[in-house]
C-alpha cells in the first residue's frame, strides 16, 4: 500500500485463525515500574533485550498516562505534563492500536499495572484485565509465601492466566 508521497505502509497482520493467537504478550507492572511478569504467546520478532524492552513499555505508559491527564477537555486543574498521578486520577486511557498489534491496559488502585498486546483485530479487553487482575489477587495476592514487590513465579497463576488468556484470543 502506498500512502501520499511513496513511502510503503506496512499492511495488517493477517487474521489469526486458531484459538491463542491473538495474545501477543502481556507485562504487570507494580506501581514503581518494575516488572513482575512478563509472559509472551505469540510475539515472532525480538528486538530488544527484556530490560531495555520492559524499560521502553513503562515508559510508554508514563508518558501517555501524562499526555491524557494533560489533554483531558474536563478537569481544569491539569498540573505539569510528566508529574506522575494517582490511579483513577484524570483522564486515563484504556489502549491504543497500531496497523500491527493493539495495546489494552489496565491499573489499579494500588498501582498495579496490566498490558495485554493483541492482534489489532481484537475487541474491547476492559473485562478481560479485570479478570486477569482477579486472578492474580487470588493466586498472587493471596499467596502468604507472596512477598509484594517480588517477580511474580505461582505455577497456579501462570496455569491459569495462560488458559484464560487462549480462551479469550
Amino acid at each position: 500500500m502506498q500512502f501520499f508521497g511513496g513511502s510503503e505502509i506496512s499492511p495488517s497482520p493477517p487474521v489469526p485463525t486458531a484459538s491463542g493467537n491473538n495474545a501477543h504478550m502481556m507485562y504487570v507492572f507494580n506501581r514503581n515500574g518494575v516488572c513482575l511478569l512478563y509472559k509472551e504467546w505469540n510475539r515472532p520478532l525480538h528486538t530488544l533485550n527484556a530490560q531495555q524492552d520492559h524499560k521502553l513499555m513503562f515508559g510508554l505508559l508514563f508518558s501517555l498516562k501524562s499526555l491524557t491527564a494533560k489533554m483531558d477537555p474536563v478537569n481544569a486543574d491539569k498540573g505539569n505534563l510528566g508529574v506522575p498521578q494517582l490511579p483513577g486520577q484524570g483522564c486515563s486511557f484504556h489502549s491504543f492500536r497500531t496497523n500491527t498489534y493493539k495495546l489494552s491496559f489496565m491499573e489499579t488502585p494500588s498501582g498495579i499495572k496490566i498490558i495485554l498486546v493483541t492482534h489489532p483485530k481484537t475487541g474491547d479487553l476492559r473485562e478481560s484485565l479485570k479478570y486477569i487482575y482477579s486472578l492474580y489477587v487470588e493466586y498472587v495476592v493471596k499467596n502468604p509465601i507472596y512477598s509484594p514487590g517480588s517477580p511474580i513465579k505461582s505455577e497456579l497463576f501462570n496455569t491459569a492466566l495462560d488458559q484464560y488468556v487462549r480462551s479469550i484470543s
